[in-house]
């Protein structure tokens, strides 16, 4: 049986991820701040609820670290954004971002590394489509997630030789919970976002491509392109 590690894995893309895997036979661990609201996985006896912020690096750490079976595949969903202009941004704001989305997948890949080149597993990083066009009003998300993906190409470069797949995919406008703190909603037509069903499908995609091949970088946009202003009450 194959083991996979999700982050994110209580809402949105890891969530969905986490129950692709699932269907697909894996045993899955998966690090979320909040299950409780989650019906389905934790009565799953092959999936792991590992309640953690990624930002408590000594925690994250810990619960990783006690995973003692060969992780095959690590797929980082966790993420944080907030928008506005630039300048008016607080720095707790910038300082959660670039926690969430750059320091701590680079200090969980440092973390379990060898075991997934023992395996010649799979590490896959859901990056967003920000991080290769401009990104208005989300500029400091938009530069952790160009980090993110630049820290990717390096790593596939550094461990290709051992067999190492490096993945990044790069959503776009994505129905879920990341624009809570944004004055902008995905547009309600279903063809102006992409679903979190639909970015699993490309990290299934990704996983069972055959051995000799790495899908590097899969861009997903929908095919409309429309957004809302966020209605006030």
């Amino acid at each position: 049986m194959p083991y996979a590690l999700v982050t994110g894995a209580s809402s949105g893309i890891g969530l969905a991820v986490s129950r692709m895997l699932l269907r697909e036979g894996y045993e899955v661990f998966g690090i979320g701040r909040d299950f409780s609201v989650v019906t389905d996985l934790p009565e799953n006896a092959r999936f792991h609820p590992l309640v953690c912020d990624i930002r408590d690096t000594k925690k994250l750490l810990q619960l990783t670290g006690a995973i003692d079976v060969p992780l095959s595949a690590l797929i980082h969903s966790a993420g944080c954004a907030y928008y506005g202009m630039h300048e008016e941004l607080s720095l707790d704001k910038i300082t959660e971002m670039v926690d969430v989305n750059i320091r701590a997948p680079m200090v969980l890949k440092q973390h379990l590394l060898r075991t997934l080149k023992a395996q010649k597993g799979t590490l896959i990083f859901i990056s967003s489509v920000t991080a290769i066009f401009p990104s208005p009003r989300g500029a400091a998300y938009g530069a952790t997630k160009a980090a993110l993906s630049a820290f990717a190409e390096s790593l596939f470069a550094e461990n290709r030789k051992y067999g190492l797949r490096v993945v990044t995919i790069q959503p776009d406008l994505t129905d879920t919970a990341l624009y809570r703190n944004a004055d902008f909603v995905p547009g309600s037509d279903m063809l102006a976002h992409l679903t979190p069903e639909a970015v699993a499908e490309s990290v299934r995609f990704a996983l069972t491509q055959p051995e000799g091949t790495v899908i590097r970088d899969i861009t997903l946009r929908p095919q409309v392109n429309q957004i809302e202003k966020k209605s006030h009450p």
